[in-house]
């Protein structure tokens, strides 16, 4: 008993364990390039398809691919519509570690010719440095999948001899619909749609089942794979609960077109093995699973804008919000982490300029106490979920974009508190005597604007540097004195209150020179490491 349970439960461990590092390796190893890759080929709902499709398959995790995606979405990166396409391509994708288990794994003895690459991936990633420490996990993980597959064979072998699993009764929808649920149960058990496919495709190998069996378990399976999706959506935003509930009702859906079609592809496949004279084993059942996925995506994929649309309507927002807000999913993909908070940064940053311009001119619209309330609290967002991010130990660049955004949100949430100051005063800024400082000051905003458009000629930076020097030059004359159009007969609080608004002024200039510096310097690292302009876009 104990020789047949044993190899069996540790089997489907070292698989399981085989699966993640794998999957982690080859995510890591790729260093935000799979990530890049599904974000350049994310366009039409064909393209969005295959790019799913592929980088599910290179990943070799749908798990990865849908937290991806949910980052984008709630970052903004790419439509809810653009989404629905790479889910239905992350399901076609999922579908290749069952044709490498049916085509390698079961027909060749692998675990043991593997055995070298799990010493020599583990060697790497204790002595190895930067990405070939990763690509050492992935390869200790790609050899452990086969010893633990091995292994569950073996198991399953005994298993077999013990119970007869076959005799369950078939034959019917009914029948087919509770090992359907069979299915879905083991999948949520074991969190890996792969596992339970690798032990269905073991288990037909061994005998322990029967072909239809395998197939509905298979179904069951392909449903079973969106609880993982659920499970991380939980306390998401409203992007990550639609993203995980387009998921479940595709996979839904291609699950009954599954269980539909079952009869019709039995008789096929029992015709053809008659008479071509072979016993349907686990590359049928792998051709099967990919076969109704593909119908599902065929019926689904014409009719993208229709199902978001369904999405959105069944998970509405509970009230309007401009900005996307940043999701917890995100903290593990430092590239879409940070590109995100860029965009968000970017945006309040521009609504302050925006409101800035507007007092100096003297009109402040009614909305201003809001802007800033909204600011304050995005910025702060922001903030903290920057300082959670889970930024690789030896990428410079990425520690140096964090700071560069940590060091832009600390000046424009000062930005903030004086422009929150001055609404509560009473300063006329079309006074003669501010006319100085005003002008260089709303030149500066605009062109801050402009230059976090991506549309300021190089060098907008030290244009922005030279005329908050202009205006800190002008403070100390205020301060001495010295300037021009000062009455000859002013008292001093008249020059206090003067002063106390030219220092206002030349601390505005420094923060908007600063946080559009640090701004800056974010956009280029980014940029030098991406082919798109973040900001740009």
């Amino acid at each position: 008993m104990l020789d047949v349970v044993f190899p069996f439960i540790g089997g489907l461990g070292l698989f399981l364990i085989g699966m993640m590092l794998l999957s982690e390796g080859l995510v890591a190893f790729a260093g935000g390039s799979l990530q890049k890759a599904l974000l350049a080929f994310t366009g039409r709902p064909i393209k969005a398809f295959i790019s799913g499709a592929l980088i599910t398959a290179l990943a070799q995790s749908s798990t990865a691919t849908t937290v991806t995606l949910i980052g984008f979405v709630s970052a903004g990166l790419i439509s809810f519509v653009q989404a629905i396409g790479v889910l239905i391509g992350a399901s076609l994708g999922n579908t290749a570690t069952g044709w490498i288990v049916a085509t390698l794994g079961l027909k060749v003895n692998l675990g043991f010719y593997t055995l070298p690459l799990i010493g020599l991936g583990a060697l790497m990633r204790l002595l190895a440095k930067g990405q070939t420490r990763q690509l050492g996990l992935a390869m200790a993980g790609f050899a452990m999948l086969f010893l633990g597959l091995s292994m569950l064979q073996d198991g399953m072998q005994g298993l077999a001899a013990m119970v007869n699993l076959s005799r369950i009764p078939t034959g019917g929808y009914g029948a087919y619909l509770i090992i359907v649920l069979i299915g879905v149960v083991l999948t949520g058990v074991l969190q890996s749609s792969t596992a339970a496919i690798a032990m269905t495709l073991t288990a037909l190998e061994a005998g322990a089942i029967s072909f239809d069996q395998a197939a509905a378990v298979v179904i069951g399976a392909s449903i079973g794979t969106t609880l993982t999706g659920v499970l991380v959506s939980i306390g998401g935003t409203i992007y990550a609960k639609r993203t995980a509930l387009a998921y479940i009702l595709f996979n839904v859906a291609a699950g009954l077109i599954g269980l539909l079609l079952l009869p019709l592809f039995l008789r096929a496949l029992y015709a053809a093995s008659a008479y071509m004279g072979f016993e349907p084993g686990a590359i049928a059942l792998a051709a099967f699973h990919s076969l109704f996925i593909a119908f599902g995506a065929l019926l689904f994929l014409p009719f993208t804008q229709a199902f978001s649309a369904l999405v959105e309507r069944l998970l509405p927002e509970r009230q309007a919000k401009a900005e996307h807000h940043l999701d917890s999913t995100m903290l593990s993909l430092p590239t879409v982490a940070l590109e995100a908070a860029q965009r968000i940064i970017i945006q309040q940053a521009r609504r302050l300029l925006e409101l800035y311009v507007h007092v100096l001119d003297g009109a402040p619209p009614a909305t201003s106490p809001q802007v800033l309330q909204q600011a304050d609290a995005l910025l702060n967002e922001t903030y903290e979920f920057l300082v959670r991010v889970q930024l690789p130990v030896d990428n410079d660049d990425m520690h140096q974009r964090l700071s560069a955004q940590l060091h832009a949100i600390d000046h424009l949430l000062r930005l903030r508190a004086r422009l929150d100051n001055m609404l509560k005063s009473d300063v006329n800024f079309e006074n003669s005597i501010y006319h100085l400082a005003v002008q260089p000051a709303r030149a500066m905003s605009m062109l801050a604007q402009l230059g976090l458009q991506a549309k300021a000629d190089a060098g907008w930076v030290e244009q922005l540097a030279n005329q908050a020097h202009q205006i800190a030059g002008q403070l100390d004359q205020v301060r001495s004195g010295l300037l021009a159009g000062l009455p000859v007969d002013h008292d001093a609080n008249y020059s206090l209150r003067t002063t106390d608004v030219y220092r206002w002024l030349d601390r505005t200039a420094h923060h908007i020179w600063r946080a559009s510096h640090y701004l800056a310097t974010s956009r280029a690292v980014g940029a030098a490491d991406s082919d798109t302009d973040p900001i740009a876009s």
